[in-house]
């Protein structure tokens, strides 16, 4: 009996194994819900790739990312805990900046995978932290230009992709245009290191391209083919992996530079779309993505592929004020807010699930879902387990996925704004609570945004509720009228916060 019960558990195992799926995760950069074709029937950029896979997959409408801004969302999504609960988890790294969020020991999603028998690769922008040292061996954990100097790019750099489960990198420590040191990063090396400062009257001027620091750059850094590159080495990597090990599945993490500000769509791309230069990124990373899936075509593994497509948070506040002004397109549509902010338009993003033989063509879900939730549903389906000090706020969607799911999975969301733990939210059902006053992130005084600032409904109370069945916009502050509401969300926050996690613990 005991034989008869191990030989069904090994061949139940080899069964799971031989259906785990290759995995492509796709993380664009401030791509916007409104940004997107299928998303946005006002769009003016075309992005027949992206409203293929929706076609091809399913489409998320109640999807979030877990922050506001890049680092602490994507901290998130690496480990499927929210990034207010760890120290600096608010923070927003630059140049050199550090150390890694990802504390020693945590469990990542590639961390998880690779126990799978996963091989794991990361290309493009990391932006998690990590550590680079001096000539004396010291940390520099500072992002400025004197501290990019002061690296010493003959030591290795630490607390990068490769200490967190990626066996494969190349790309950037931060946003690749944009942050001090425009240098890439193989493997847990620099191996082509600045040798002067960035010359910016080179580059493109319009008004999509201010967001690009006087850093120091290496003589192999095109500051208008970055995604370019970073295509070449994800088809790279596949290629040599259906070569080498064809049976083995493959994780891959392809993080864009497109659409983050300096908007520098290659030469290509540029003048293609009639909506500016940030229409051109925007079709740029479109391209991208049927590349990527033309790949998989080549390579004959499409149908034997999980893809992923989402974003990190909303669309910048510079790109959607000029594309709303010059081209009538708006990256935040139907949304109130935009990136930094807890209003929708800050953190409600596309995402974008294809999966065949599983995720039924052209379905669409109103589930309420975060990017956290992508651990869980991965461990789901390759058999992982997660521990208790791991995945904290993540929930599993493969029921939705697969149309099994008869109820919410999630009982509520929690979102983070600019300022970290002191501007979060609480999602359950209709009802919306934040748990401070404002936007959380941009300062609406400002002239680039005052245009955009609304009357606020009750300005004298502590926080905002609002009931998105009725009042998608969120204009009208609901914390007075219906106080017991606001005292249900903000228990049940603060609950939350005490216990360290918002996803059930999981069974011993």
């Amino acid at each position: 009996m005991k034989s008869l019960t191990a030989l069904l558990t090994l061949l139940a195992l080899g069964n799971l194994a031989a259906e785990r799926p290759h995995v492509l995760l796709i993380l664009a950069d401030d791509l916007g819900y409104g940004d997107v074709c299928c998303y946005n029937d006002k769009a003016k950029v075309a992005t027949p790739h992206i409203d293929r896979l929706a076609r091809e997959g399913m489409r998320f409408t109640d999807a979030h990312s877990p922050a506001t801004v890049c680092t602490p969302s994507r901290y998130s999504l690496m480990t499927g805990q929210m990034a207010f609960r760890v120290p600096n988890g608010g923070t927003v790294f630059q140049g050199a900046g550090g150390p890694s969020l990802i504390s020693p020991g945590r469990l990542t999603l590639p961390g998880m995978l690779k126990k799978q028998g996963y091989a794991t690769a990361a290309v493009g922008k990391w932006h998690v932290g990590l550590t680079f040292r001096d000539a004396l061996g010291e940390a520099i954990h500072q992002g400025g230009r004197k501290d990019v100097r002061r690296i010493d790019f003959t030591r290795r750099v630490e607390g990068g992709p490769l200490d967190h489960g990626f066996e494969y990198f190349f790309g950037t420590a931060c946003c690749p245009t944009t942050d001090w040191l425009y240098a890439f990063i193989d493997g847990d090396h620099i191996p082509v290191p600045p040798q002067g400062p960035l010359d910016r009257s080179k580059l493109p001027k319009h008004p999509y391209a201010n967001d690009c620091r006087a850093g120091l750059i290496a003589p192999d850094f095109p500051m208008e083919e970055v995604d370019l590159l970073f295509l070449k080495k994800s088809r790279e990597f596949m290629l040599e992996h259906m070569r080498t090990t064809p049976e083995r599945p493959f994780f891959l993490f392809h993080a864009t530079q497109a659409v983050h500000l300096p908007s520098f769509a290659a030469p290509e791309f540029q003048n293609k779309t009639q909506a500016g230069p940030h229409g051109d990124f925007i079709g740029e990373l479109d391209h991208i993505v049927g590349e990527l899936m033309k790949e998989l075509e080549k390579l004959g593994i499409a149908d034997k592929t999980l893809v992923l497509l989402s974003s990190d948070n909303g669309p910048e506040t510079t790109s959607v004020a000029h594309m709303r002004a010059d081209h009538d397109h708006d990256g935040a549509r139907p949304w109130r807010g935009m990136k930094r902010d807890d209003w929708e338009g800050g953190h409600r993003v596309p995402l974008i699930i294809r999966w065949p033989g599983h995720v039924k063509g052209g379905s669409t879900t109103d589930q309420l879902v975060s990017l956290t939730d992508v651990m869980a549903t991965l461990a789901s389906i390759t058999g992982a387990e997660l521990p208790q000090n791991a995945a904290e706020d993540s929930f599993n969607l493969q029921p939705v996925l697969e149309s099994k799911a008869t109820k919410p999975v999630r009982p509520y969301l929690l979102m983070q704004a600019f300022a970290g733990a002191r501007t979060l939210s609480i999602r359950r059902g209709s009802w919306k609570y934040l748990d401070h006053r404002g936007s959380g992130g941009n300062n609406y005084a400002s002239f680039e945004l005052k245009r955009y600032k609304l009357p606020e409904a009750a300005p004298e109370a502590e926080g905002q509720l609002y009931d998105l069945s009725s009042d998608p916009g969120e204009t009208t502050n609901l914390s007075l009228k219906r106080p017991e509401i606001v005292a249900e969300l903000k228990a049940l926050l603060e609950q939350s916060k005490r216990e360290g996690r918002s996803a059930t613990s999981p069974q011993p």
